[in-house]
């Protein structure tokens, strides 16, 4: 996968609120994300399925539920930088300087 492959499988807001969760807890079924996201199942199983289809987020079978986590600890690290990056430039991106 090249970079901008990469960074549109994860500029989706929902995408990038999940792959921050799994930063925070490691790994989190899909029950998981809906209680915290505040969005419907199926909206979350759809950013889950696209995440795991780039390779950004692996899963693993416990019981019933599949237990997500991100694939590689680069991601991670790109994650970080990115919410930190983007908490010290708080207008980029805003409604009057769309991207």
């Amino acid at each position: 996968m090249n970079g901008p492959a990469l960074l549109k499988c994860i500029c989706d807001e929902t995408r990038f609120e999940i792959l921050e969760l799994l930063q925070i807890d490691n790994e989190l079924c899909v029950n998981d994300f809906v209680d915290k996201l505040e969005k419907d199942q199926p909206l979350v199983s759809h950013h889950l399925k696209t995440l795991k289809q780039c390779g950004i987020v692996k899963s693993r079978n416990e019981g019933k539920k599949a237990m997500y986590s991100i694939s590689n600890p680069q991601l991670s690290t790109l994650i970080s930088a990115v919410t930190k990056t983007s908490n010290k430039i708080p207008t980029l991106c805003t409604d009057e300087n769309s991207c």
